[in-house]
């Protein structure tokens, strides 16, 4: 399993905008299939802050949807990230 974890940073009053736009992809991830969880949500502290959490069955699965990452719109507003991928094996 993988797990994506992280923040995403934008202008405060891109905030809203992003996450409107996000929408779909996180109606695109939910169904597909290897997609456990997907959310993308503002931070109830920092507003510039988008909060990113998603757990994939496995990497390739993650890639596939991923490709080359946002495009657009979504990319050309964020202006930092910090976020991580961990591979989470069962004991």
């Amino acid at each position: 399993m993988i797990i994506v974890a992280g923040r995403l940073r934008v202008a405060a009053p891109d905030r809203e905008r992003f996450l409107a736009l996000s929408g779909e992809a996180v109606r695109l991830a939910r169904a597909t299939p290897g997609c456990h969880d997907f959310a993308v949500s503002a931070d109830p502290l920092d507003p510039e802050r988008i909060n990113v959490y998603e757990r994939w069955a496995d990497r390739a699965v993650l890639h596939a949807f991923r490709g080359d990452g946002p495009a657009g719109e979504l990319d050309t507003l964020i202006t930092g990230a910090d976020i991580e991928e961990f591979e989470v094996t069962d004991e």
